[in-house]
């Protein structure tokens, strides 16, 4: 809109705008069961969760506390629980201790985890004292950083002595100390249900039970002829029918 002016402006000042709308007043007291609908009673006091001007109802549950998992900056604790095992071999006349010590996670809770966390190896034999050391906190730190421990143990049967391992009770062969070593960490995570043990099943057993009938071994002591098994590395295989056997783990070249 245009306003055509006669004169001259001599000064202006800014007022209110007459045009604005009134300022809106507030609106009458609703009915209380309205009140209470919308979480306000009628003394104007909040309800939380009051329909219909009834009970306030209980307060939402707290969320659960943030379930702790394995990783590296967790702190040790105080105290932690574990297990010692003991390793006798040939190669020396003093036996390797090794102890395995595991954290338990959200303990009391049903997400309680018990995870290795630590390993230390013992010996009054100072021969291998560097590489031992050197092991031990490696596998310590593989523990701590979380996630599928398990591969460690393949590849601590994976080293081999250039001097051939050696013979344990029983006739098992062992490739290097170091693989008894992963033995000992897969017998501990064996416990804690973190791996499984590779054991025959039935049938298998009932083979290995009838071919060991047919030698006449079955008290365990298998006979002092035989060969080293390519399978399970005992002294089990014995020929038979033709074909080398093993009477530990079944094994056959022929099938």
């Amino acid at each position: 809109m245009t306003i055509k002016l006669d004169g001259r402006i001599v000064k202006f000042a800014v007022g209110e705008d007459s045009a604005a709308p009134e300022a809106k007043s507030p609106a009458p007291d609703a009915p209380a069961s309205e009140q209470s609908a919308k979480g306000t009673r009628a003394d104007g006091n909040s309800a939380k969760g009051a329909p219909d001007g009834g009970a306030p109802r209980s307060a939402a549950p707290r969320p659960s506390a943030d379930v702790i998992q394995m990783h590296e900056q967790l702190e040790r604790p105080e105290e932690l629980v574990g297990a010692t095992y003991k390793i006798k071999t040939p190669l020396s006349e003093h036996a390797l201790y090794v102890t395995i010590n595991d954290i338990v996670l959200n303990p009391g809770t049903e997400h309680e985890l018990r995870r290795p966390f630590e390993i230390f190896i013992n010996s009054k034999n100072m021969e291998h004292f560097q590489w031992i050391v050197a092991l031990t906190r490696i596998i310590s730190a593989v523990f701590r950083k979380g996630g599928d421990v398990a591969f460690l143990v393949e590849e601590l049967h994976s080293v081999f002595d250039p001097g051939g391992g050696y013979l344990k009770r029983g006739g098992k062969r062992v490739p290097s100390l170091v693989a008894e070593i992963g033995t000992v960490v897969e017998e501990h995570l064996v416990k804690l249900g973190l791996m499984e043990r590779d054991e025959p099943d039935e049938i298998q057993r009932r083979h290995i039970d009838e071919i060991r009938r047919k030698v006449g071994c079955e008290d365990g002591q298998f006979p002092a002829g035989a060969a080293i098994c390519a399978r399970c590395s005992t002294k089990a295989a014995v020929m038979m029918d033709g074909c080398m056997t093993c009477l530990n783990c079944g094994d056959s070249k022929c099938g």
